[in-house]
């Protein structure tokens, strides 16, 4: 059995959220992760307040665990959607893309316990000033929007700057990322590459079935050029946007506009030519299908395995 300060804050078995993906991580999802023993995700993405709210209450017919809600704080409706939360009393809220503390006094005052994503030792401490409950420490090995600094060489940074409890993400698929994460200082994982091969995950199974066949060497990194780096598995649309990236003669606005709505295609219509089908580094690792409790159980198991045998090449 894992205990961490994590599991204490959130009143969990496990220490370990799903990612808050977006067009992918819905009520449904983040139940069946929240009644596996973890943390459930909802991704408010740039949906509006009655798209939250709908899946809030799918969630809560489905698990009377804690869950929690993604917002993106580059959202048109970030702000409405922030209000809603409060209102809802969502246990758990995570947040990306931007800096929650503007709204951070207010989720407070509702209850809920916030736990932003960061990329940086700068941003750590920010939202820590601010009152966060935890931090998401994620580095570029993972799927989707990136930062720069690997999962290794972030995560006992921050550890070592803030007094708050650390989660790592990215480039986390097994027990043994796992064990590695916590001995360099975390108190919890957030997955989201795995999770999407759940069985209770909704995606194409275009999507899935990419992700099961990709290889070490199969993903690739498109934005740099735009300033919000996205790591996606390779695919026509992801090898043309690369490309396209180092043409003059393209501007951002255009490049902006290649990529938008390029998810939902993949998740939804599992559209193989202009579907961007996100990914983290470890897709290559994924090899079946399980439910989100086998999941979860799995990588605890392993990892425990890993943790009492850590010291079996001291002398």
């Amino acid at each position: 059995m894992i205990t961490t300060r994590i599991t204490e804050l959130l009143g969990v078995q496990y220490p370990i959220l799903q990612g808050g993906m977006a067009w992918i991580a819905d009520g449904k999802l983040a139940a069946a992760v929240s009644n596996g023993g973890g943390v459930g995700i909802i991704s408010a993405m740039n949906a509006d307040v009655d798209y939250v709210r709908e899946q809030i209450a799918i969630c809560r017919s489905l698990t009377d665990k804690p869950f929690g809600v993604n917002v993106m704080l580059m959202s048109p409706f970030a702000a409405e959607v922030a209000e809603v939360l409060a209102e809802e009393q969502v246990p758990i809220i995570t947040t990306g893309a931007g800096s929650p503390n503007a709204y951070i006094p207010r989720w407070l005052e509702a209850g809920s316990i916030v736990i932003p994503v960061i990329a940086s030792v700068a941003m750590a401490k920010k939202v820590a000033r601010a009152g966060a409950s935890a931090i998401i420490a994620e580095g570029g090995e993972a799927g989707g929007h990136i930062g720069e600094i690997s999962t290794m060489a972030l995560v006992p940074q921050v550890c070592d700057a803030v007094d708050i409890p650390v989660i790592a993400a990215g480039g986390i698929a097994d027990g043994r990322q796992a064990a590695a994460a916590f001995l360099l200082g975390a108190e919890g994982l957030q997955l989201g590459t795995r999770f999407l091969v759940a069985t209770e995950c909704d995606i194409h199974q275009t999507y899935k079935d990419k992700v099961l066949k990709a290889k070490d060497i199969d993903t690739i990194t498109t934005g740099k050029r735009l300033g919000h780096p996205v790591r996606a598995l390779k695919s026509p649309f992801s090898r043309r946007l690369f490309q396209l990236e180092y043409d003059s003669t393209v501007t951002n606005e255009e490049l902006e506009e290649l990529g938008s709505g390029s998810l939902r295609r993949a998740a939804v219509d599992g559209d193989e030519q202009e579907g961007a089908f996100m990914a983290g580094q470890v897709a290559g690792m994924i090899t079946k299908e399980q439910s989100a409790a086998e999941i979860i159980q799995e990588m605890f198991a392993e990892m425990e395995t890993c943790l009492r045998g850590a010291t079996k090449c001291l002398r």
